[in-house]
C-alpha cells in the first residue's frame, strides 16, 4: 500500500505504486491504462523482455503521448482503411503507426542490418518534441540494457524517463541511411539493432516509462528490449 497517499499531494497511485503527480501535470491519479485489443491482451509490458512501441498506452493525446498532428499517417493513411487489423491498427489515435512488409523489398531489403518480423508494427513519423508513455512491469528491481529495433533516415537523438522523472539524458541514435540504396523512400526501412542503447536503473513494480523524440525525428520505433545487466 503506498503509505504516502493521503500524506502528500506530491503523489499519485497507479497500481499501488506511489509516483510523483507533478510530473505528469496533473495532481490525480495517472489516466493512462495499458494498451488492450483484441489481439494483444498482455496488460502492462513485462521486463525483462521487449517492450513493444506501438503497445504504447491508451488515454490519448496530452495523456498517453503527444503528437505533432492529430492524424495516425500509417493507419489509414499509407496503409488504406479497409478492415484488416494491421491497416487499421490505432488508426483513430495521433501516434504514428505502420507495420513492415515483405512485398517489392520494403522491410526485407538488402539494406537491412538485421532482419525484422514480417508485420511487425512500430511507431513512426516521429518529429522532435512527441512522446509516448508505455506501461512496463518490472520484475525485479536492477540495471537493465536497452536494445532497440529502429529505423532511422538521419540519426537523432532520444530520452527516457520513468513515472515522470528523468532517467537518462539524451542517447544519439546512429543513422541507418546508406546511399547505395538506389530506391529513396526505402531509407526509412533500414533495420537496424542498436545494442547496449542504454543502461537503466529500475525498481520492482508497475512503473510508467516514457520514451521522448529529442532530436532529429524521422525515426522508426519497433521494440525496447530490456535484459538486467551481466
Amino acid at each position: 500500500m503506498c503509505k504516502a497517499r493521503g500524506l502528500c499531494r506530491s503523489f499519485l497511485l497507479l497500481g499501488g505504486l506511489c509516483l510523483p503527480a507533478v510530473a505528469f501535470g496533473q495532481t490525480g491519479q495517472y489516466q493512462g491504462k495499458p494498451f488492450h485489443d483484441s489481439v494483444y491482451q498482455g496488460g502492462a509490458q513485462r521486463i525483462p523482455g521487449k517492450v513493444f512501441c506501438a503497445y504504447y498506452d491508451a488515454g490519448g493525446e496530452g495523456i498517453a503521448y503527444h503528437d505533432t498532428d492529430a492524424k495516425n499517417n500509417g493507419s489509414g493513411g499509407l496503409n488504406p482503411a479497409d478492415g484488416t487489423y494491421l491497416n487499421q491498427f490505432r488508426m483513430k489515435e495521433g501516434v504514428d503507426t505502420s507495420y513492415t512488409k515483405f512485398h517489392d523489398q520494403i522491410d526485407n531489403n538488402p539494406y537491412n542490418l538485421v532482419q525484422p518480423s514480417e508485420g511487425q508494427l512500430y511507431v513512426g513519423w516521429t518529429e522532435p518534441g512527441e512522446w509516448f508513455n508505455l506501461t512496463i512491469d518490472v520484475e525485479r528491481a536492477g540495471v537493465y540494457t536497452i536494445d532497440l529495433l529502429y529505423t532511422s533516415n538521419r540519426g537523432g537523438e532520444i530520452s527516457f524517463d520513468l513515472n515522470g522523472q528523468k532517467l537518462t539524458g539524451p542517447v544519439s541514435i546512429v543513422s541507418t541511411n546508406n546511399a547505395a540504396d538506389p530506391i529513396a523512400w526505402r531509407q526509412w526501412h533500414h533495420w537496424n539493432i542498436m545494442k547496449n542503447l542504454a543502461e537503466v536503473k529500475l525498481p520492482k513494480g508497475v512503473n510508467v516509462l516514457t520514451v521522448h523524440v529529442v532530436s532529429g525525428g524521422n525515426m522508426n520505433f519497433a521494440s525496447l528490449d530490456f535484459e538486467p545487466r551481466k
